[in-house]
């Protein structure tokens, strides 16, 4: 008599949260998000199976050791060649890690992994493997071409299925994945890019990393509200996620570190885009600054500390009546929340009127700007607008604002003057209770403290309506 097969049966999974449901719903129980359930197919597992499989498991399992006798272990980093990019994952790349690099369709991913690979196979003198899921060998040559690049120790592949490239992984210790959408685990029935495809493929890439030291450089694809595609497990699993931002007609792009394990998550590259591949920015004035700043109303200038690193941001301004009883406000790179209050601090505090005028704001170079001591320069800025009053170019400001219109201290005071030395200010405005610390520079910058956002507006002469 024969068997009969087990069919397979389906599931359906939200692509936001990964919640798994029997049915199709509207709406994801778990997460909230609407039209999210997916369809996927999955075998029935044989049970015997499944409960050899679990005893061996058992049988593996690892003690639990005391915290005095975990050993340390130290991480080696390696240079990419990239110091941008080198920076923003915390001093190198680690060894055995995975990191996970999302961006808008053509902003660049392909081309930055492209030149650190070609870098790693022939500063590190030992090969490295491009996995292009999405492209052929002869494209990946191209690109190659075009950038200059040329390394026998730079290995291509064009394969979609995860067993098949961890057959061809041999030797290699860098490992480029383009993209995890495009690949597929042969244990599963669903397609690729599938909510289980892309969760059981970075599982067992998670796997393959820290048992056997690989570090694995995976390219992810972005939704239209700009978010990895995918359940949030991928970004869960990864050591390091992160994010490439830009326009594709700017040549200037932003890499932002958004989780990382072995460094600060705040950390910022600066790269432009040119015909020879990506280069490192390292001279900011251009992009975060412009020329014709202290010419017009509406701008001021905020050191902003990011990760390891401070940089001077201006932040513009624009106010105009409105005819309509609600005025609108816009925000670029500025909590839209941030504004709106600080607006009413103003408008209670130092009696300047927003009640019958738009106000639009602006962080240059598409930075986002979300610490609290950017709070200051945007009281300026606003007051600025308001009195049409221009604030000299050589003046910068940090402060965190309260309610009442106190100005409160904020960290690394001392190394955000020190930057304002350096790139040739004059003068910096900053809370009362961060003077003593940055008393040391007085003889290099004029330093004006200042209580109350009104010291504020009479210390730049912008003086509110009464």
């Amino acid at each position: 008599m024969a068997t009969k097969q087990k069919t397979p049966t389906s599931q359906f999974v939200c692509s936001s949260c990964g919640y798994v449901a029997p049915k199709w719903l509207g709406r994801c129980p778990d997460c909230g998000s609407f039209n999210t359930m997916q369809e996927e197919l999955v075998r029935v597992e044989n049970p015997t199976a499944k409960n050899e499989l679990r005893r061996g498991v058992s049988e593996m399992k690892a003690k639990a050791l005391p915290l005095s006798k975990v050993g340390y272990e130290k991480f080696d980093r390696v240079k990419s060649g990239i110091s941008e990019f080198d920076t923003v994952l915390g001093g190198g790349i680690v060894r055995g890690s995975l990191v996970l690099l999302g961006g808008d369709p053509g902003i660049g991913k392909s081309t930055l992994l492209t030149q650190v690979s070609a870098h790693l196979a022939a500063a590190q003198n030992e090969p490295v493997l491009y996995v292009s899921a999405e492209e052929s060998c002869s494209q990946v040559k191209m690109r190659c071409e075009r950038l200059g690049l040329n390394s026998d120790n730079l290995l291509l592949l064009n394969e979609t299925c995860l067993e098949d490239i961890e057959t061809a992984l041999g030797d290699c210790k860098f490992v480029v994945i383009d993209s995890v959408q495009a690949i597929y685990t042969e244990t599963m029935s669903s397609a690729a890019g599938s909510v289980g495809q892309v969760r059981e493929c970075a599982s067992k890439l998670m796997r393959i990393a820290k048992s056997q030291n690989i570090t694995f450089f995976i390219i992810g694809h972005v939704t239209k509200e700009g978010a990895l595609a995918g359940p949030k497990v991928l970004e869960h699993i990864m050591d390091t996620v992160l994010y490439f931002e830009g326009e594709q007609e700017d040549n200037f792009k932003l890499l932002r570190a958004v989780k990382n394990r072995f460094g600060s998550a705040q950390e910022v590259g600066v790269f432009e885009m040119t015909d020879k591949g990506i280069k490192s920015v390292s001279d900011y004035a251009e992009i975060f600054l412009s020329d014709t700043r202290g010419l017009a109303a509406g701008s001021a200038v905020t050191p902003s500390e990011s990760g390891n690193r401070c940089m001077n941001v201006e932040i513009q301004t624009l106010i105009s009546k409105t005819p309509y009883g609600q005025p609108r406000r816009m925000s670029l790179g500025v909590d839209y929340n941030k504004l709106v209050v600080l607006i009413a601090v103003l408008e209670k505090r130092c009696g300047i009127p927003f009640f019958n005028a738009d106000v639009y704001i602006n962080a240059m170079g598409g930075i986002k700007l979300n610490e609290p001591s950017v709070d200051l320069a945007i009281c300026a800025a606003l007051a600025s607008a308001a009195n049409d009053v221009p604030i000299d170019k050589y003046t910068a400001l940090f402060g965190e604002v309260g309610l009442t219109g106190e100005i409160r201290p904020v960290s690394f005071a001392d190394k955000r003057v020190n930057e304002c030395i350096k790139t040739g200010f004059k003068r910096v405005i900053l809370p009362k209770k961060n003077m003593k610390v940055c008393e040391k520079y007085k003889d290099q910058i004029e330093l004006i403290p200042v209580q109350y956002v009104g010291q504020m507006i009479k210390a730049l002469a912008l003086r509110g309506n009464e």
